[in-house]
């Protein structure tokens, strides 16, 4: 019995100390945000917003978990890592570079990579039905369609 209370006790100063190195949660200002300069439909805006701005942003609501290590380590990681890979708070102005980036989003939507799971199970409002993942795929489809040049025929 004796064990189990040091073990606890052990436990519970090593969960303390962690405490003490959780990394920063930070939300740079936006540069330019893609919901302004893009002006997808307010079903494509509301959807990405739910779905993706917490990782994908300089907008991100950090959750009370997110404070509380080591959970905070994986959070701050995934949304630095969301970040560098696309980020709507710093949309290009470039049209061939928005276009890219449309078609990535395109993309993962459609091999589902995105929202992971780990993230829709913990966030319902970030889970994606297949009409709203078909509305976001149509119209990041268009819009990338017409951010590239008219190809001259021969």
């Amino acid at each position: 019995m004796k064990k189990k209370g040091v073990f606890l006790q052990v436990g519970l100063l090593g969960f303390i100390v962690l405490q003490g190195f959780n990394p920063g949660r930070t939300n740079p200002p936006v540069k330019i945000d893609f919901i302004k300069a893009a002006q997808p439909p307010p079903p494509v805006a509301a959807s990405l917003r739910a779905a993706c701005y917490d990782c994908h942003s300089s907008e991100t609501r950090w959750p009370f978990y997110a404070r509380i290590a080591p959970a905070s380590w994986l959070i701050v990681r995934d949304v630095n890592e969301g970040r560098e890979h696309l980020n709507f708070s710093d949309w290009p102005t470039e049209p061939d570079r928005a276009a890219k980036k449309l078609d990535r989003i395109n993309e993962v939507l459609d091999y589902q990579e995105m929202p992971p799971k780990q993230y829709s199970l913990i966030h319902a409002g970030a889970r994606l039905t297949a009409v709203q993942r078909r509305e976001i795929m149509s119209w990041t489809d268009a819009a990338a369609q017409k951010l590239r040049p008219a190809i001259p025929n021969p």
